[in-house]
Parts: structure tokens; sequence; C-alpha cells
């Protein structure tokens, strides 16, 4: 399974012009939107090329193919919108085939309601077997990195793709049990 894994885009619709190309070249199986994807809120500077119609006019065509979760800066109007669920707090994938056929358990969240406390995030765990990913936005940082407090548990974040906060927009890729990140430019 190979999955594109984006987070707070916040409206910015010409980094989302370039996740969208990067999705077309990187063929995802599924599209994983970790929340804040149309408004900037009131802690973010706004976006320069802000335009969230444009933003919702581009993912909208990809409904099929998208599993999200609510960020802090979504509200009910945001899935009046959006053609694909977007107001869960949190959604789980798990991958059957990850790792030499040992299955592989993703728990999708956005990091204000569950997090593993990481830059802003809020340090909230679900119970997480041996052999799972904490897979998580809102701090517009970068994460890939083994759990220090929660053994066999990986922990990803993908940065952002409109506001970052560490230099640079980016995006993740989730493939045969392995994160990486991308950078948009």
């Amino acid at each position: 399974m190979k999955l594109i894994i984006a987070s707070d885009i916040h409206g910015a619709a010409s980094w989302c012009e370039k996740l969208m190309a990067a999705i077309d070249a990187e063929a995802p199986d599924r599209v994983v939107l970790l929340g804040d994807l149309l408004y900037h809120g009131p802690r973010n500077e706004l976006p320069v090329d802000y335009a969230p119609k444009r933003v919702i006019e581009m993912l909208n065509p990809l409904a099929e193919r998208v599993i999200a979760v609510r960020g802090n800066c979504e509200a009910e109007v945001d899935q009046m919108v959006l053609d694909f669920p977007c107001m869960a707090d949190h959604n789980i994938l798990f991958d059957s085939a990850a790792r030499d056929g040992v299955g592989y358990t993703l728990f999708l969240t956005h990091g204000h309601v569950f997090g593993p406390g990481y830059h802003n995030s809020v340090d909230f765990w679900p119970v997480l077997a041996e052999g799972s990913a904490m897979v998580y936005g809102h701090t517009h940082k970068k994460v890939n990195e083994a759990s220090a407090t929660h053994p066999g548990v990986w922990v990803f974040n993908p940065g952002s793709v409109g506001l970052p906060k560490d230099g640079t927009h980016s995006y993740g890729v989730y493939e045969d049990g392995h994160f990486e990140f991308r950078i948009l430019e």
C-alpha cells in the first residue's frame, strides 16, 4: 500500500497545486489528509496565496481516494463543501502486508485531540500495540522516529503543506511499512 500523507494546507492554493502534482507523480493508493485543510486559523499568518475555494476544487476530485481527519481549524461548513468525510478526530488504517507480510496499524489524527506530545501537540495517546504508528499533523514540523515512551510504536508527522514552521513545505509517503518526507518546491 502506498499513501501520500499531507497536513495543514491552510487554504494555501499554490502549495496545494504542488501537492496535487506530487500526488499525480507518486500515484498513491490513497491520500491521507490530517486536517487544517481550508482555513488559516487565528494563530497563523494568512498564507500569501490564501484561496480556500481553489483548494476545495483541487481536493474534491480526489474524494474516492481520501481518508481525512478533522484538524483544529475545521468546522461543519467544511464538511458541506468537501466531498469526503473530514470531521472524525481519528481514523485507523491497517496495512496487512506492510513488513514481510506482518501487518502494521496506522493511527491517523491531527494532533490536537490525540497526539504524542511533540512540538506543542497534545500528549494523549490511544492504546497502540507494538507495530503501530501514530501519524499526526498540527505542529507544522516534521517527525519520523521511534517513540521513546511507547516501545514498538513509530511517530510520523509530514510537516505542513501550506504553513511550515520548520522551513520547508512538505508531505509524507508511506510504503511497505516505511515513512519518508518529500519537500515541495
